[in-house]
């Protein structure tokens, strides 16, 4: 079903309504509670259409990671064993790395493999 923008916006108002009215106690057969669930899926596909969440590239895990650990290129490259002009390879998409130098790279900043491998 093709979800338009009008009832997007209708879905998100009236959800906003019913925030305030549903809770943990409120039964699962009440009329609200359905309510709240059918607007929530139409928010979702419209969502899921129409914004997108692209995976991020290596680079953009590797710059995050970095930020997030409050670490330069110069810190991990010196924990990998690699130059620090090959993490800017990376960071700048020029380079990808070997699958060893990938471990490495999750190991030292806490991406899992499978966002390393774009899964």
């Amino acid at each position: 079903m093709k979800i338009t923008a009008q009832q997007y916006e209708f879905a998100l108002a009236r959800i906003e309504e019913l925030l305030p009215i549903v809770n943990e106690q409120t039964s699962a057969s009440d009329r609200n509670v359905v309510e709240l669930a059918l607007l929530s899926e139409i928010v979702i596909e419209y969502e899921t259409v129409n914004f997108p969440i692209e995976k991020p590239s290596i680079a953009e895990l590797i710059d995050l990671a970095l930020e997030e650990r409050q670490m330069t290129q110069k810190d991990l490259a010196k924990e990998i064993g690699v130059s620090p002009s090959r993490i800017n390879d990376f960071i700048t998409g020029r380079a990808e790395p070997s699958l060893k130098i990938a471990k490495r790279l999750c190991v030292s900043l806490g991406i899992t493999a499978s966002a390393m491998l774009g899964l």
